[in-house]
């Protein structure tokens, strides 16, 4: 007994000798996390500028009638229908541009997923993880210093024609280091696996390539894959663990094609495939009721919103009972939002950026109706408000997203 009580006399000391000295590290206990989305709570505001992003924002009500106020004036007048159509018909072919023009350098990778979102790995490896996390915290937390530099450039805060995906950044992701091999470029990479890929699952595959799931007992699949930000760092992730297989798609060639020729792309393990999720002739390389978990990550605001409800809809036929959606994406009155000019919004929170992308702005209640509406049970539903700072400029931006989960239905006999 005494033991255990001098054990957390120290861990109290040592958290509140920490937290004195002003480091950066988040402060978790051995959950996944302690609080979800972040705990760097402001609680002075004059010290604002002392890091990159500051979580669980209260607005006040100044500010919510302000942004309302912008929101309506950036609204009108609304772009021309025949426009519209235009936008709606060519949408590959902006996305296309977009990453034949940024080739896979205006995202950064996405490694805060596994803090947010465990449930994209088994368990036996979520817990490898924490291990490391925890044993690459310790050995920085007396290192870490006011100067160091936060893992995203500046490029991802303001990105060009309103792209303004900022990834959550903690500090294990500062720290994560994944059992992988180097590339010549220095490039994290998994190591290849060296047998053929040999047949298809037994349904029409998608493009003339042939992938080989069948020793799978845990499949991913990403919709809207990009350039492949969330995919490689669970692909660092895996290792050459077997069992595990990943989909991702993306209906822009150029990104899908970006992914392929990537270092670090792996078909042992992987498929990519060119796919538009709104286009119901076009069928997956997977049967229904196969995928244990789809990540969903700033990929659904792009789609014309009536066609939202249809496209989640398939892919809940696509998981398997019990299986989960991850979702992350643009909230209600984001900067990105507040920032649209005049003539660009297509209606109602739904904008045309000067790229020809398009991007929706959600509430949590439009994403509750969507998702439950296709038979899934809500398992997280929260508006994540943060202060992003430009600590070189001093400026200060507020960041909406909204993250969720969820499930699909367990079957019972």
């Amino acid at each position: 007994m005494k033991i255990k009580i001098q054990i957390c006399l120290i861990q109290k000391l040592s958290i509140i000798w920490l937290k004195s000295c002003h480091s950066h590290c988040r402060f978790k206990s051995r959950g996944r996390p302690t609080a979800p989305l972040g705990s760097r709570i402001l609680t002075d505001p004059a010290r604002v500028f002392e890091h990159n992003m500051w979580d669980h924002m209260q607005w006040t009500e100044a500010e919510v009638a302000a942004a309302k106020k912008k929101a309506l004036e950036n609204s009108s007048p609304r772009v021309p229908h025949q426009e519209q159509v235009k936008y709606e018909k060519e949408a590959s072919k902006y996305w296309d541009q977009f990453y034949r023009t940024h080739k896979n350098k205006f995202f950064k990778d996405r490694n805060w997923l596994f803090t947010e979102f465990p449930e994209i790995l088994p368990y036996r490896k979520v817990t490898q993880l924490d291990e490391e996390n925890k044993s690459n915290e310790i050995r920085n937390v007396c290192t870490l210093s006011s100067e160091s530099k936060t893992l995203y450039s500046q490029k991802s805060v303001q990105g060009t024609c309103g792209h303004f995906e900022t990834p959550i950044v903690t500090s294990s992701d500062s720290t994560r280091k994944h059992k992988s091999n180097k590339t010549s470029n220095g490039t994290h990479c998994m190591t290849q696996n060296t047998f053929p890929i040999v047949i298809g699952n037994g349904q029409d595959p998608v493009e003339s390539e042939m992938t080989d799931d069948r020793n799978a007992s845990f499949r991913i699949f990403e919709v809207g894959c990009g350039a492949g930000n969330t995919l490689f760092p669970i692909l660092n992730a895996i290792g050459n663990e077997s069992g595990i297989f990943l989909y991702c798609s993306d209906f822009s060639k150029e990104a899908v094609d970006l992914v392929k020729l990537h270092s670090c792309y792996n078909p042992a393990c992987c498929y990519t495939f060119v796919h538009d999720v709104c286009d119901e002739t076009q069928p997956f390389p997977f049967p229904d009721g196969s995928i244990d978990v789809i990540l969903l990550v700033f990929m659904l605001s792009s789609v014309l919103p009536e066609r939202m409800p249809y496209v989640i809809t398939r892919l809940a036929h696509a998981l398997k009972p019990g299986g989960k959606i991850l979702f992350r994406d643009y909230g209600r009155h984001d900067l990105s939002q507040l920032r649209f000019k005049k003539g660009h919004c297509l209606f109602d929170n739904f904008y045309v950026r000067g790229d020809g992308t398009r991007v929706y702005f959600f509430t949590k209640d439009e994403i509750h109706n969507i998702f439950t509406s296709a038979g899934l049970n809500e398992i997280q539903n929260v508006r994540d408000k943060r202060l992003q700072v430009n600590r070189r400029k001093k400026v200060a931006m507020q960041r909406v997203w909204i993250q969720a989960k969820y499930q699909k239905p367990e079957q019972h006999s």
